[in-house]
């Protein structure tokens, strides 16, 4: 059976890479995964970025306006680091103009984000709790009171609303285990980090159901997907050199990809994403890291889209 067949299959739009990404090439994988059947489009928040970036909500406001039906998702936006009322108005804002197209994800981010932005780490995740709720309100309420210990709103609102009802799903990341649990308890889905390995994606999997579980959710409806960093070349070491360079740039790992990460052949790759499916994945976002345009096509014909 054809992966595409076992799950739904996302594919990354171009948007961070130590090459600079012209417009074209987004416009071109935007339209090719809409026509060969990909569930939808994601980015990450990248904002003070050593390699180059877009950001995440004008980008996948550009590729709404090219596409019809791919549904498109960042995993994640910081929120910590934001104003909530602006995150809910900047994908209040995607979902109406993509036509009820938006997936919102949110996370902790790390120690960095908050000194980049001068932002205390203490109460983190006290700021993180109250933004998702008042993202949640502004997008289902005409008027918010919200008497939090960070944030206040004394009956604002905004007059556009998202689409979806009751409101654009939100999937939380984060590999800790009590993140994981937090995406079963706040979340609407939970997408694990490309950086992480299978193994460890299982022993995730496995605590996000017991918490669904424990919580009266069925695991089965909930989404749980893992983003994959990968290349797929006819011949692995193409595969393996293009992966090395990525890492050792973007991630500035000295050794590049290691044994865990995703590339080879297309059998190879295909045997990796179905050892996730495997694991506990109901959902998968392949982030092809380079050739960009190319592997759309590849990786169309490894997921049995082709």
């Amino acid at each position: 059976m054809a992966l595409k067949d076992l799950v739904p299959i996302g594919m990354s739009l171009p948007h961070r890479s130590p090459d600079v990404i012209d417009m074209a090439t987004v416009r071109r994988v935007a339209e090719r995964a809409e026509a060969l059947g990909f569930s939808d489009l994601w980015v990450t928040e990248n904002t003070l970025d050593h390699v180059f970036s877009f950001d995440p909500a004008l980008i996948l406001t550009y590729a709404a306006a090219v596409t019809t039906r791919i549904r498109l998702g960042v995993a994640v936006v910081v929120l910590p680091i934001h104003n909530p009322s602006h995150v809910a108005s900047q994908f209040a804002t995607l979902d109406y103009v993509s036509n009820g197209r938006a997936i919102l994800g949110l996370g902790l981010g790390r120690d960095h984000h908050y000194a980049e932005f001068q932002i205390p780490k203490a109460h983190r995740l006290t700021r993180f709790r109250e933004g998702v709720d008042i993202v949640k309100a502004l997008w289902t309420q005409p008027k918010v009171n919200y008497p939090g210990t960070i944030y206040r709103l004394e009956g604002d609102g905004m007059v556009i609303k998202p689409v979806q009802k009751p409101h654009p799903p939100i999937w939380l990341g984060g590999n800790h285990p009590d993140a994981v649990r937090r995406a079963a308890r706040l979340g609407d889905g939970w997408i694990a980090a490309g950086g992480s390995t299978t193994g460890a994606f299982g022993t995730s999997v496995q605590i996000l159901r017991a918490e669904l579980v424990k919580l009266g959710r069925d695991p089965a409806t909930f989404p749980i997907s893992k983003r994959v960093f990968l290349s797929v070349a006819e011949r692995a070491e193409t595969a393996k050199a293009e992966l090395d360079r990525w890492f050792s740039i973007v991630y500035r790992r000295p050794g590049g990809a290691d044994a865990d990460d995703i590339h080879g052949t297309p059998a190879q790759v295909r045997e990796q994403l179905e050892a996730l499916v495997a694991a506990g994945a109901n959902h998968l976002l392949v982030n092809p890291v380079g050739r960009h345009v190319e592997q759309v096509d590849a990786l169309a014909e490894v997921v049995g889209l082709k």
